[in-house]
């Protein structure tokens, strides 16, 4: 362990559940700032924080945090992260990492100037059966990698002043739930090479379904989909010349999957076993990193983070979503 003295940035569901990974970690969570003391105050009590901070601005001049997790929504990720590496700061950033490539592209130079670690929340690629399954692919179990497929399908809500269907809070289906499948695909094949994307929008102009059919170097192929409206087998599968990986329901979580051959044998099933939500893993990734004097990530570097976003926008202008605030920057 590095030390390391966490602050969490928002004190929204995702900042709880990541702050409650921290604590099963056994990490350092020192601090939490919100727009309102009342508010931070509560987030602390519940997790035994010791310093709570009425602003952001207070959070990130705390002397005692090393590192921030921003957990605010993707049009804040920009700013909120800015401000941490401006107060001298390491910073996790929730994903979808930015609302846009110009975004991350900021914060990846911003990192580099300032000399610290600036990597994105994905915390799926951290996960253990994720680990297992880039070794399986490194050792050519699979043989050449032909198809990629993964859904990220839910139920959420279909009230128009739900976050998830303001374009003012980037919402939509793509930055919530078609990242995952997204930064799957860019894990496994890489960057595409041709994008094609469709979509449904919604009154609000957000998308409440989108779904892809990319082309990668070498030739491979991958389809998503994502959806707000509706939950599917939310299930992934990595098909090679050899063998296959079924990854079961749902596959961006703890879970467990199988290397099937091309007659249907089964060579290995994982299973994964594991406390608490799976938070965890990414923390304890960052904390390596800064431990070893890395201000890249190696499971998901930086550039990778901003490639993703470059799909993210192409998509985006395929289905025809632009948020408010890239509306005013061009104004």
């Amino acid at each position: 362990m590095t030390g390391l003295r966490w602050g969490i940035l928002a004190t929204g569901g995702i900042a709880g559940s990541f702050a409650s990974d921290l604590r099963t970690a056994g990490l350092d969570l020192v601090a939490v700032g919100s727009r309102s003391q009342e508010s931070a105050d509560a987030f602390a009590a519940r997790f035994d924080i010791a310093h709570a901070h009425p602003s952001y601005e207070a959070l990130a001049a705390d002397p005692d945090v090393d590192i921030i997790y921003v957990g605010t929504p993707h049009p804040m990720h920009h700013e909120n992260a800015r401000l941490a590496l401006e107060n001298g700061k390491h910073v996790l950033v929730e994903k979808a990492f930015t609302l846009n490539r110009a975004e991350a592209e900021d914060l990846q130079r911003l990192g580099a100037e300032r000399g610290l670690l600036v990597m994105e929340a994905m915390w799926t690629r951290y996960l253990p059966h994720m680990i297992r399954i880039r070794e399986i692919i490194a050792a050519g179990t699979l043989g050449d990698i032909r198809v990629v497929t993964a859904d990220h399908t839910q139920r959420i809500s279909s009230d128009p002043a739900h976050r998830l269907n303001a374009l003012e809070l980037g919402g939509g289906a793509l930055l919530d739930l078609g990242i995952y499948p997204i930064s799957f695909i860019h894990d496994i094949l890489g960057t595409p090479t041709t994008v094609r994307a469709v979509g449904r929008l919604i009154e609000t102009g957000a998308d409440s379904e989108v779904a892809t059919v990319m082309t990668h170097e070498g030739g491979a192929v991958s389809t998503s989909v994502s959806s707000s409206r509706g939950a599917g087998a939310n299930a992934a599968t990595i098909v090679g010349t050899e063998a296959r990986i079924d990854i079961d329901r749902v596959w961006y979580s703890p879970t467990s999957f199988r290397v099937v051959g091309p007659d249907g044998t089964v060579q290995e099933e994982y299973s994964s076993e594991i406390v608490g939500r799976g938070m965890q893993f990414q923390a304890l990734a960052a904390e390596r990193l800064v431990r070893d004097g890395q201000l890249e990530g190696d499971i998901l570097p930086i550039a990778e983070s901003v490639a993703i976003m470059g799909t993210l926008d192409e998509i985006r202008t395929q289905i025809g979503v632009r948020y408010p605030s890239e509306e005013a920057d061009r104004g």
